[in-house]
């Protein structure tokens, strides 16, 4: 473990104003050893981070936290924040059960002023929270960083529009980092690009700045005020950029690794008598070679090995499954098209984006746009497939609604990361997307448990089903599979003695600690019939007669139990003559804190353990 002589000593914001300026540069490198060697061990998000050191590192030296706000977005860009604010000692624990969260948290730190997890939601933030500063007399800053592909999303120009009219100490600052996790597309990006580089007007710069600096004395003075006119050459140049109609003050685009002149805008924009717009480039990953080539996979990542840059582990899962089936199907089918939120690589269509170039579609951080464009394409004639990760999915809730559902349009979603995720906590947990489906009409959802069954899912609701059906699966790969275990039909299955008096009913990945906690039971003499079902909406009519003969039925699930399968399944069976005690457990009114996947199962007694423990109290309350 690396010693940190710099940043050891820094347990407030205001201790970074006292590290002298020729040191700024061995801080920003110790920051990045640190992040480097804390995420190599803990998984994180790596490459925003490393892009954004100093960045946050002039901002620190140019505001005053906590006084001063700051609203990150995404917010898993934080890691240096959390560094710089007293989190240095516990940093080691980042992303673990009870330790450091990956995402601004108020309850962690009183420098973290808005919890954020997803996108596009900190200029909305950050202006709420300067007006609020504004009616109190309050006149400090308050800066919403904005970076990662967030400005693709729609809700960030809302609040541009919004934003324009307002005159106090309110700071937006781009970080323009050509990427979210797969790289940027649009016309957003491609106007930054023409921001970016004005080929001739930087050639100009570096080539004044160079001959001034060989000037005694006077080329320093005609430098700074080159520096200060800066804007409005810019303003010649370029003309009115498109956040000077929004109303913003625009200044850039700034070289965010020196942090001089990160330092000199940000005092700029504190003069600005109108809203200012700080355009900062960045290169994500800056600093570690393995994530400066391959952004998008340092983007979030698991252990690593420091001098390789290569996984610890690297096991097939769901992800690259999909992306593999929905290739094939593509191959013979070309009404077939795929889209995504800037997350090829994460839902795994990294192959079919090559494959099937003109009918694959990054549309940005826009789940609500791509929905309804989905909803589009299906319109005429297409089979679309919109792969998301389940906490995404949540942002098109009214599209899902209008215009799939009802628009009776044929849309298929490929739901990533349902069910528990881990680490990234509570707003990355996939665990709504059920109680959310659930209750939209002319839906249909297959839940599966093995590649398998995901296959025939992905199919079926291709080629058979009507309107918009779902296919959601876990992270990760597939869990234990008894030896015996046949999955014969894509509505339901059974395991076990059917003759037997207590019946297990669960879907997903919780069938497989199903099967260990029925190994379980019967060594304690208790014979359990288990029920698969992988088309949980709705459930089919065979499925609950075949439930209702049991004496006793506990159901399992890894959503919500508002809204949930499980409360459907007992209004089902009680209409068809089930006389016995019906069980639920599910996940309450809460949501799910940070922690390994199997740290959470096993508090929420989801896993085999713990439905072992469930069952054997529910029946000694009985007795």
């Amino acid at each position: 473990m690396s010693e940190y002589p710099l940043l050891s000593t820094i347990k407030s914001s205001h201790d970074v104003k006292r590290i002298a300026d020729s040191d700024i540069d061995a801080l920003c490198a110790e920051i990045r050893e640190k992040l480097i060697e804390v995420v190599s061990v803990n998984g994180g998000h790596l490459s925003p981070n490393l892009g954004v050191v100093e960045l946050t590192v002039a901002m620190h030296r140019v505001f005053d936290f906590p006084k001063d706000s700051v609203v990150w977005d995404v917010g898993h860009q934080s890691y240096t924040h959390k560094l710089l604010t007293g989190r240095f000692d516990s940093f080691d624990t980042l992303r673990t059960k009870g330790g450091v969260s990956g995402f601004p948290k108020k309850e962690e730190s009183p420098y973290d002023d808005f919890n954020t997890g997803h996108s596009s939601t900190s200029i909305s933030a950050a202006f709420g929270i300067a007006n609020a500063k504004a009616m109190k007399g309050d006149n400090s800053h308050t800066i919403a960083v904005i970076g990662d592909g967030s400005l693709t999303g729609g809700l960030a120009f809302e609040a541009l529009n919004n934003a324009g009219r307002f005159n106090r100490n309110f700071i937006v600052i781009l970080n323009d980092n050509k990427m979210s996790i797969s790289k940027n597309v649009g016309a957003i990006p491609r106007y930054l690009t023409t921001v970016r580089i004005q080929p001739w007007y930087i050639r100009v710069k570096k080539n004044t700045e160079r001959v001034l600096s060989k000037i005694p004395l006077l080329g320093r003075l005609m430098k700074a005020f080159l520096r200060r006119s800066k804007s409005r050459i810019k303003n010649i140049v370029y003309k009115n950029t498109l956040f000077d109609c929004f109303g913003f003050t625009y200044l850039g685009p700034i070289d965010g690794h020196n942090v001089e002149e990160v330092e000199n805008a940000l005092e700029t924009a504190k003069k600005s008598t109108t809203p200012a717009l700080v355009h900062v480039v960045t290169k994500k990953g800056k600093g570690y070679r393995p994530a400066e080539d391959k952004p998008g996979e340092f983007h979030g990542i698991g252990q690593f090995d420091i001098d390789s840059g290569e996984p610890m582990s690297s096991h097939k899962g769901f992800s690259a499954e999909f992306g593999k089936t929905l290739c094939e199907l593509a191959d013979k089918d070309d009404k077939i098209c795929a889209i995504t939120a800037a997350m090829t690589s994460g839902t795994g269509l990294t192959a079919f984006a090559k494959e099937h170039k003109n009918r694959f579609f990054d549309v940005g951080i826009a789940e609500e746009h791509a929905v309804t464009f989905g909803c589009g394409l299906a319109s005429k004639g297409y089979r679309p497939v919109f792969a998301v990760y389940s906490t995404f999915l949540q942002r098109s809730y009214d599209q899902l609604i209008h215009d799939a559902a009802l628009g009776q349009n044929h849309l298929v979603l490929a739901i990533d990361r349902a069910g528990i995720v881990g680490s990234d906590g509570e707003t990355h947990q996939g665990v709504f997307d059920v109680s959310m489906l659930n209750t939209i009409p002319n839906s249909v959802i297959y839940s599966p448990t093995y590649f398998e069954g995901m296959r025939k899912s992905l199919h079926t609701a291709l080629y058979v089903q009507k309107g918009l059906a779902a296919v959601r699966y876990p992270r990760g790969g597939e869990l234990y599979r008894p030896d015996d275990f046949a999955e014969e039909s894509i509505d339901y299955n059974t395991y076990g003695n059917p003759n037997a008096r207590h019946l297990l009913v669960t879907y997903g990945r919780l069938f497989s600690y199903a099967c260990k906690a029925q190994k379980a039971l019967a060594k304690q003499g208790m014979d359990f019939c288990l029920l698969k079902l992988c088309k949980i909406k709705p459930v089919s009519r065979d499925a609950v007669i075949f439930a209702s003969r049991f004496d006793e039925v506990w159901f399992f699930e890894e959503g919500v139990k508002n809204g949930g399968i499980a409360r459907n399944f007992a209004d089902l069976i009680s209409y068809s003559g089930f006389k016995g005690h019906y069980h639920i457990k599910a996940i309450g009114d809460e949501f799910v804190r940070q922690m390994t996947v199997s740290e959470a199962l096993e508090q929420l007694c989801l896993d085999d353990k713990g439905m072992v423990e469930v069952i054997l109290k529910d029946l000694s309350q009985q007795d």
